[in-house]
Formats: C-alpha cells, structure tokens, sequence
C-alpha cells in the first residue's frame, strides 16, 4: 500500500491542495470531442438498419402483399395505357410510403414519448446523423419489396422490365422525401398516438394519390396530389413504361424528388433538436 502525501491538516477550513495534471485540479474532465458527420451517419445507419432487419421484415410482407394486392384489384378495372403504368409505379412507391413515412413516423413518436432520444442526446452524435441513419435504413429496408412489387406489376398488366434500373434512382429519392417527411411528423407530434396517424394518414395519401390514375381524379384533389412528395417517384417511375420515355422529364420528377428530400430531411432535423433539448 502507498501512502500519499499529506498536503494539509484534517481540520476545519483546511484546503487540500491536488497535484499537478490531476483532474481535480482543473474541475470537470472534458467531454468527448462530437463524432464528425459521415462515421456518426454510418454507425447509426448500420444500427438502425439492423434493427429494422429484426422487427420489420413482417410489416415489409405486408406492405408488398398490400401493393401486390392493390394491383390484382385494379387488374379487373385497368385494362392497360398510361393508367396501368399509373397503377404499377403507385403501387411500388406505395411500399416505400408504407415503410419510410408510416413506419418512420410510428418510430420517433415512440422514440420521443418513451424518452429513447435522451439516450441520442448523451451521445457525441451530430443531430443530422441520427436522423439521416434513421431515415436511410428504413428507405433501403423497401428495396426488396419495390422491386418484387414492380416486378409483378410489370408481368400482370403487360409492361415493359428494361427500364426498371430507374428503382435505383426513384427508391432512394422518393424513400428520403417520404423518410424525412414521416421522421419530421413523428418528431413534431406533441403525442405518440397523434404520430401514429398522421403516419397512417400519409400512406392513406400516398395510396389515395398515387395509384388511382390522375386523369380520373377531380381537379382540386390534383392540386393535392402535386403538394405530395411520393407523386414524382410515382411519375418518374411510371414514364420509364413508355416505348420511348422521355428522360427529361424523368429527371425533372427525381430532381423534385431530391429537392423535397433536403427540405423535409432539414426540416426533421430542426424537429430532432427542437425534441431533444426539452
């Protein structure tokens, strides 16, 4: 046993006094340096992602039976031309609705009703990094189901396979709009049941919206439709049916897309520290 020195008498109003380069000395040992951006989003992407693996492989077989579903129904109605690619492209985001803003949504209300963002708060973990890894995982968590969705969409109604390459561009895009638009609802809803349906109010939308044809719609629910952000996934996607799609116009929807995508993820942004500092 080592004995230390004594620095000062053990009584009243004596000061004992630390040495030199012990923490005592300076008050509080600093904090961790905050984890730069792109390892932070990773770690939280590869955490989410295998989470969401675990507990949501069931919901994504309903979101694909759903939209798988939606199109047999609509096979009886549709015989074919630009409503069945309406009904084939609405159906195949509808899955990404159903997983990035519905299941989003549902997830930060329970996360900020149960205190779990206290637990993101503590960490060294930029605000943008939680809520990009969140909302990337659950958009590429749709990718199998899309792609099984557009698939058989394709078959049952007659139309073209070449271009379904366009999933890679329309399910990332359309999966940031919609994940960013589901986390900033789940964040800003002063309620977990209030989060849970306008979730389920937005994929009702997206359903609603997206796979009945937009020439039978009356004009004012149009205007509606364009104020969605799951319609240039929709449009995009459904131009690349054409014999001869027109690129231009493919890349302006995506480009919308994009655009949406910055806003509602910088808006979910806002909402995540606005939740966590109170």
């Amino acid at each position: 046993m080592s004995i230390l020195p004594v620095r000062a008498a053990l009584s009243p109003g004596a000061v004992v006094t630390a040495p030199a380069g012990d923490p005592a000395a300076t008050g509080a040992a600093p904090l961790a340096p905050t984890a730069r951006l792109l390892p932070a989003l990773a770690a939280v992407y590869r955490a989410q992602l295998s989470r969401a693996r675990v507990a949501r492989i069931p919901l994504l077989f309903v979101a694909t039976f759903q939209s798988v579903g939606i199109m047999v129904l609509m096979r009886g109605v549709v015989d074919g031309g630009a409503e069945a690619r309406a009904v084939v492209a609405g159906s195949s985001v509808l899955v990404v609705a159903f997983v990035a803003l519905n299941l989003l949504a549902q997830y930060f209300g329970q996360l900020r009703a149960s205190g779990g963002l206290d637990h993101y708060a503590t960490l060294p973990v930029p605000p943008a990094a939680v809520v990009l890894g969140a909302a990337g995982a659950y958009a590429s968590f749709t990718v199998p189901g899309t792609v099984v969705t557009a698939v058989a969409g394709s078959v049952l109604f007659q139309l073209p396979l070449t271009h379904l390459w366009i999933l890679g561009a329309v399910v990332p895009l359309a999966g940031a709009a919609l994940a960013g638009l589901g986390a900033a609802l789940g964040l800003l809803a002063p309620r977990q049941e209030l989060a849970t349906l306008l979730g389920q109010l937005g994929m009702s939308a997206a359903l609603l919206l997206g796979v009945l044809p937009a020439g039978r719609l009356p004009e004012p629910i149009g205007w509606a439709r364009d104020l969605l952000p799951s319609t240039y996934g929709v449009e995009a996607l459904a131009r690349t049916f054409d014999a001869r799609p027109d690129w231009a116009a493919v890349g302006v929807d995506l480009g919308v897309c994009a655009a949406v995508g910055v806003l509602s993820l910088t808006v979910a942004t806002w909402a995540y520290r606005r939740a966590a500092v109170r």
